[in-house]
């Protein structure tokens, strides 16, 4: 059975800069819920020992970069779509076992609809990285009709192992240029950006008329995104992916629905 949670907590590594505690947060204090949601900067080696302790304690919670597949291999129990992603970024404890899910997907179906008002169909998709992000990303591109996915990343043999997770959806790009050539969408789903301006690509060498996601946020926007946008693409970063996987995870724990307008406004700060 589904314990209410005692703690709720998110790992990762860096941790600082997440808006998640005030988004969640925001959403307890909406809710009456007495609990407050705290970030922990967990190094990769001291994941287990983190994860285990709070399901001794009842807790629950996220993971976040470097954790997303690493925590999989910590999970008594996956849903659906956390097997279908092979990472997760939610987890709760039954019975004292850590069960593990993927709101990502989620997320970022609501953001590219919230872009785009639809998600797409028959189209060509770029996405940048082949981590926890970028697989959550194709897992929401494989319900789409007649979508097809060209994945590029820095070490190639990465990509390969994810592209042969969703055979008939993704191939692997031999170059940036090659995957972008032609996208009616280009997902960035690395880090590049995140404590920086670094972009993960020239926005003038969009395709003409590409939407452009960024995962990554930061306030004011990542560079990538505000260049994009001056270029004349449509492009939003990482927020509203994020406020939405949020929503889905109060959901999962507490089994209600989440205030969105709070979670929204704390994101946000409107």
């Amino acid at each position: 059975m589904k314990q209410r949670p005692t703690r709720l907590v998110l790992l990762g590594h860096p941790v600082a800069h997440s808006l998640s505690p005030a988004i969640q947060n925001a959403a307890l204090r909406s809710a009456g819920i007495p609990l407050t949601y705290e970030a922990r900067d967990v190094l990769p080696p001291d994941l287990g020992v983190a994860l285990e302790r709070l399901v001794g304690e009842g807790g629950a919670g996220n993971v976040t970069v470097p954790h997303k597949e690493r925590a999989l291999g910590y999970c008594g129990r996956l849903t659906p779509v956390a097997q279908r992603v092979g990472a997760i970024n939610t987890f709760w404890a039954e019975d004292g076992t850590l069960v593990g899910d993927n709101t990502d997907v989620g997320g970022f179906q609501h953001a590219v609809v919230a872009l785009r008002g639809a998600a797409p169909a028959h189209d060509m998709i770029a996405v940048i990285g082949a981590g926890g992000a970028a697989a959550a990303v194709l897992a929401a591109i494989a319900d789409w009709p007649a979508c097809q996915v060209r994945v590029w990343n820095r070490t190639p043999a990465r990509a390969a192992a994810l592209v042969d997770r969703f055979p008939g959806v993704a191939v692997v790009a031999p170059s940036l240029a090659q995957a972008v050539a032609g996208a009616a969408l280009v997902v960035h789903a690395t880090t590049i950006g995140l404590a920086n301006d670094e972009v993960p690509m020239d926005s003038r060498s969009l395709p003409r008329g590409a939407d452009v996601i960024d995962l990554v946020y930061r306030p004011g926007e990542t560079a990538w995104v505000r260049a994009a946008r001056a270029q004349g693409h449509r492009a939003c970063d990482g927020l509203p992916m994020l406020v939405e996987q949020a929503a889905l995870a109060f959901e999962r724990w507490f089994g209600r629905p989440a205030d969105r307008g709070a979670m929204r406004e704390a994101a946000f700060g409107r």
